[in-house]
């Protein structure tokens, strides 16, 4: 776990230091989403967040993102997966942290529903067929170019597929028939990759659709994939010059257990040692291969995101 004495000051972040180092051979290394104030005290400095001597909540949450910085070279944005930000959130959000710092984006649900869940948020679209599923224009106009005003900082996208039921595809081949157009009318010189959470569609004509087409496949820890060691020992799974893993959850455990269990991710609460081994390897194969990777941890893999980086980082061989 990580303690607070490492991180009172720069020069005594040894975490900061190691992930620089690999961040300059390739391979970035961060979390998923950064607002976490159980990291007070570990990642963030509580008195940075105080106004009139006492903590602020909105302070926190407009600047953390500068400290978060400070240890990290890469975050996972997933908020941007409910919907497409205005130019003013952009504008915010690239303001509030050093040029530095590289970010991902998980792309609009949007784009990667097929049919809207029948939950209240969705309104009058809820159990509706999704009119933009996969629609490339939609997703270069509102969400693309939107952010080439800020150059590189916007280093990957991530298209998050939810579980398809039978009633959305029969098989598999469907999918890839239309992931295949898709991917292919993408603007070119973007990082792009894909997260699915059917199993059963690993399979080698998947695998082939994302290789012709230059898109990372996700190496997903979650709930109903095949754990990461399973993964990542697919030969055909290594489809772009560059890796991406997304560690998110144990296998079997739902997501709302994982924050009832964690909250508020102060503390690593349940090691998984194969997951912290199957990071580990990827991460030496990256810098083996010389090839580019994006790994990002969930809190609610073991309790505490940082502390889990901390492990797996403590033992690589460098």
């Amino acid at each position: 776990m990580v303690t607070g004495s490492l991180f009172a000051e720069e020069r005594e972040r040894p975490l900061a230091a190691r992930l620089k180092a690999l961040a300059q051979r390739g391979v970035l290394v961060g979390t998923s989403s950064w607002k976490y104030e159980g990291w007070l005290g570990s990642i963030y400095t509580p008195e940075r967040y105080f106004t009139r001597g006492k903590f602020s909540q909105k302070k926190f949450d407009d600047t953390c993102l500068a400290e978060y910085a400070e240890t990290f070279p890469v975050v996972c944005g997933d908020f941007s997966f409910y919907q497409f930000p205005s130019d003013e959130y952009w504008r915010k959000l690239f303001g509030s942290s050093p040029a530095a710092l590289q970010f991902a984006f998980k792309v609009p649900e949007e784009i990667t529903v097929k049919k809207w869940p029948t939950h209240a948020r969705y309104g009058r679209r809820a159990g509706l067929e999704n009119e933009n599923f996969l629609n490339s224009e939609v997703f270069t106009r509102l969400f693309y170019e939107p952010l080439l005003a800020y150059g590189g900082r916007a280093a990957l996208f991530i298209f998050e597929f939810g579980t398809f039921a039978k009633s959305s595809f029969a098989e598999a081949g469907e999918f890839l028939v239309m992931l295949d157009g898709f991917l292919a009318a993408l603007p070119e010189g973007a990082r792009y990759s894909v997260e699915i959470r059917n199993p059963e569609y690993l399979t080698p004509e998947y695998f082939q659709v994302l290789r012709s087409n230059g898109v990372a496949h996700v190496f997903n820890a979650w709930s109903r994939m095949p754990d990461l060691p399973s993964q990542t020992a697919i030969a055909d799974a290594y489809t772009a010059g560059f890796t991406v893993t997304r560690a998110l959850l144990r296998r079997g455990r739902q997501y709302e257990e994982a924050v009832k269990t964690f909250e508020p991710y102060a503390a690593v609460q349940d090691p998984l040692p194969e997951t912290r081994e199957a990071l580990r390897a990827l991460i030496q194969k990256s810098l083996g291969e010389r090839r580019p990777a994006y790994i990002f941890v969930n809190n609610r893999l073991e309790g505490n995101a940082p502390g889990t980086i901390e492990a797996v980082v403590d033992s690589l061989d460098l």
